[in-house]
């Protein structure tokens, strides 16, 4: 089977793009991780499909899955990339358009300078939301190893449609984001994993972050990442409302009301190129 795609990516986080609409296909674990090989794949940090709705008051379902080929709840570079695509495709003539997720509905906007605006829903700080195996608390803290030694860190906690931990750090550049990722993404009182924000604050209205995902790595942006960074820092008093936030791929503009009001974040969505796979090479 030939099968057609897009390369994508939102601040270098980069995505393969499949249309289930048009060529209704149904991928393995495997496949999705030979498609995400950079020497023998596609290459790409997750998998985006595009879906049919199955309710009446959305335009689309959305999925995403890690290049490890496992489902994850949402993905925000990834949700500017999926807005913009629907577009171009001609899937949809809207510009602000609904979206079904695992977690829920999630407004997209794309705007007349080609950037998109994306209703993150609202944070929920409960451990259970990640879920994390924890006493809600205004932050917390957790031991792990590095190189031998034991180490406390200190972090806080929030699900914005996927699970993260965010620690403030005095300098993203010098820290050992791939060796602390590594070690508290797999610390058991986070059963299902989670996803680490490094956040430096240049200013009330300014950070500096590194995020290492779940299942993929390091990557270049996150956008789940930001907003998670944005509520936990404004949570702990240390940031303001609206933050613009300094990735290695790039800004991305963030704001939050606070309380219940939604996370809204704006970006870029690029395309890269289009190609096709025979989808056997992969099986």
């Amino acid at each position: 089977m030939i099968l057609p795609f897009t390369k994508m990516h939102g601040l270098g986080n980069d995505f393969m793009v499949l249309d289930l609409i048009s060529h209704p296909v149904k991928l393995s674990a495997t496949q999705v991780q030979k498609l995400a090989d950079r020497h023998f794949g596609i290459g790409f940090d997750q998998l985006l499909l595009i879906e049919a709705p199955t309710q009446p008051d959305v335009d689309f379902n959305y999925r995403i899955f890690n290049c490890d080929g496992t489902e994850v709840e949402h993905c925000g570079n990834g949700a500017r990339c999926f807005a913009r695509f629907v577009l171009d495709k001609g899937l949809t003539t809207l510009n602000t358009i609904r979206v079904k997720t695992s977690r829920g509905i999630i407004v997209l906007h794309v705007e007349e300078d080609g950037f998109v605006t994306v209703d993150m829903g609202q944070p929920d700080f409960t451990p259970s939301a990640l879920p994390f195996n924890a006493t809600q608390a205004a932050s917390y803290q957790r031991e792990i190893t590095l190189h031998g030694h034991s180490q406390t860190l200190h972090f806080y906690a929030v699900s914005v449609g996927n699970p993260h931990a965010v620690l403030v750090v005095d300098d993203v550049a010098s820290t050992a984001v791939a060796e602390i990722g590594t070690a508290l993404g797999a610390h058991p009182d986070f059963p299902q994993g989670v996803n680490i924000g490094f956040m430096q604050v240049i200013a009330r209205g300014q950070i500096k972050l590194r995020v290492f995902e779940r299942g993929v790595g390091e990557t270049q942006a996150c956008g789940t990442g930001a907003c998670a960074a944005l509520v936990c820092g404004h949570a702990a008093g240390l940031l303001d409302n609206d933050v613009l936030a300094h990735l290695n791929g790039g800004d991305l503009r963030l704001s939050w009301e606070g309380s219940s009001s939604p996370i809204i974040m704006r970006g870029p969505a690029t395309s890269v190129f289009e190609g096709s796979i025979e989808l056997d090479t992969v099986s």
